[in-house]
C-alpha cells in the first residue's frame, strides 16, 4: 500500500473511536516530511492512563501537540504544517468543530477536513432531521454548507459500531444487546431486521482508504460499512462460538418507542442509545450500494461478524 501523501492532525485521537483511527493512520506509515500529529490537552497528555498509548504511538513517529481546542491561537498554530485535519471528537463536543473548521478555512495550508461523523446517517431520509441525537452533527453540516468554501469536508458515515451494539446495557436491556456471561440476548421486534454495521477497527481502515483516494473522497458523504447482519444472525454466531444455546427475549417496537420517550422525558443519558437502536431497527442503516468499492475495499478487506463476536467472547 502507498504511504499517505499528507501531513495529518487528529483531534480526539485518544478517544473511543479516535484511538482506532489514530492507530490506522499510523499503520499507513507516512513518508518522511509528512507528519502525523494529534492535538490534545496537557491534562490528557500527562494522564497515566494515556501515557502508555501515547508513548507507543510516539515510537511510531506520532507528534503530540498540546493545547486547548477552544483557544484559536493554539489551534491555528497546530494547523501551520498540516494538510488534513481528522476530527474524532465525541458526541458531547461536536459543536466545537465549527470553530475548528472555520480556523481551517482561514489557515494557509489545511485543505481537507473530516468532521466527526462516524456513526448513524444523519441525513438518511426526511425524518432524520428531527432525531434528537442528530442535532449537533446537523448544525456542523449546516455551518459547513453556509461558511466553508476552500476546505473540502468529507463525512465518513459508518452506521453503528458493531462492537458497541453488542453490549446489553444495564437498566435499559429492552433496547437490545448480548450478554456473553448469561448467554442472553434481547432483540427488537422479531430480530430479523437487517442492520449495516462497521467495526471500530474498520472505521480507521475506511478513513485511511478515503485518504488514499482523495479524488473519490474529497468533499463527499461516504456511506461505508463492514457488513450487514440481523440481530438473530448475531445470536446464532454467539451460540456457535460459545457452544451453547442462548435465551433470546424480544422487545416490540411500541415498547421501545415508549421507553425512548420516557428516557428523553426524564433527561436520561441513555435516551440517545434508545433512539439510535430504534433508528437501526427501522432499517435506516441500509443502502442499495455503499462507497466501500469506491475506496478500493471489498468484503475480504474488512472484518466479519465472526471476527467481531470472537473478540467479544474472549
Amino acid at each position: 500500500m502507498a504511504s499517505l501523501p499528507f501531513s495529518i492532525l487528529i483531534f480526539g485521537g485518544t478517544g473511543a473511536i479516535g484511538k482506532h483511527i489514530t492507530a490506522a493512520i499510523l499503520s499507513a506509515k507516512a513518508t518522511p516530511g509528512h507528519n502525523i500529529s494529534i492535538f490534545t490537552s496537557a491534562a490528557t497528555a500527562s494522564d497515566p492512563g494515556k501515557e502508555v498509548l501515547l508513548s507507543s504511538w510516539k515510537s511510531q513517529g506520532l507528534r503530540v501537540v498540546t493545547g486547548d481546542i477552544h483557544n484559536a491561537q493554539d489551534v491555528s498554530r497546530a494547523y501551520e504544517d498540516v494538510d488534513v485535519v481528522v476530527s474524532c471528537l465525541g458526541r458531547n463536543t461536536l459543536t466545537a468543530q465549527t470553530e475548528l473548521i472555520r480556523l481551517a478555512e482561514e489557515s494557509a495550508r489545511v485543505k481537507w477536513f473530516f468532521p466527526s461523523e462516524y456513526g448513524t446517517d444523519i441525513e438518511y431520509d426526511a425524518s432524520s432531521k428531527d432525531e434528537k441525537p442528530h442535532q449537533n452533527k446537523l448544525r456542523v453540516r449546516e455551518f459547513i454548507r453556509n461558511n466553508i468554501r476552500r476546505v473540502q469536508c468529507t463525512y465518513l458515515v459508518t452506521g453503528p459500531y458493531i462492537d458497541m451494539y453488542l453490549a446489553l446495557l444495564p437498566g435499559v436491556e429492552a433496547i437490545g444487546g448480548y450478554d456473553v456471561h448469561s448467554k442472553k440476548a434481547v432483540v427488537v421486534n422479531s430480530g430479523n431486521d437487517a442492520v449495516g454495521f462497521t467495526s471500530m477497527p474498520d472505521v480507521g481502515k475506511l478513513l485511511v482508504a478515503a485518504l488514499r483516494h482523495p479524488d473519490e473522497a474529497m468533499g463527499q458523504v461516504l456511506k461505508v460499512q463492514s457488513f450487514v447482519a440481523t440481530p438473530v444472525e448475531i445470536v446464532r454466531e454467539f451460540e456457535k462460538q460459545t457452544g451453547a444455546e442462548w435465551t433470546t427475549d424480544s422487545t416490540p417496537m411500541q415498547t421501545l418507542l415508549e421507553l425512548e420517550k420516557k428516557l428523553w422525558d426524564e433527561n436520561k443519558p441513555l435516551a440517545t442509545a434508545a433512539t439510535l437502536r430504534r433508528i437501526w431497527a427501522e432499517g435506516r442503516t441500509l443502502y442499495e450500494k455503499t462507497d466501500n468499492e469506491k475506496l478500493g475495499l471489498g468484503p475480504d478487506d474488512l472484518e466479519t461478524l465472526s471476527e467481531v463476536v470472537g473478540r467479544a467472547v474472549i
